[in-house]
């Protein structure tokens, strides 16, 4: 399971602090539903399915999943 914090983190570490901040707010996540990954974690998704949606999405290498 990811944390939240881990989440948060991971993200800053993958795409940076502002683009990863922008990302979680603006971009829409077929996979989830068409909800940004701020909405899904609001939701109730598990961060660390939502992580893999925002991977899956920009073509992040699997070993940093």
């Amino acid at each position: 399971m990811v944390r939240l914090t881990d989440f948060h983190d991971r993200v800053a570490e993958q795409f940076g602090t502002v683009t990863g901040d922008s990302m979680l707010v603006d971009h829409l996540l077929l996979s989830l539903g068409n909800r940004t990954a701020a909405q899904a974690i609001e939701d109730g998704e598990d961060p660390k399915d939502v992580w893999r949606a925002l991977c899956v999405e920009f073509d992040v290498p699997r070993s940093r999943w």
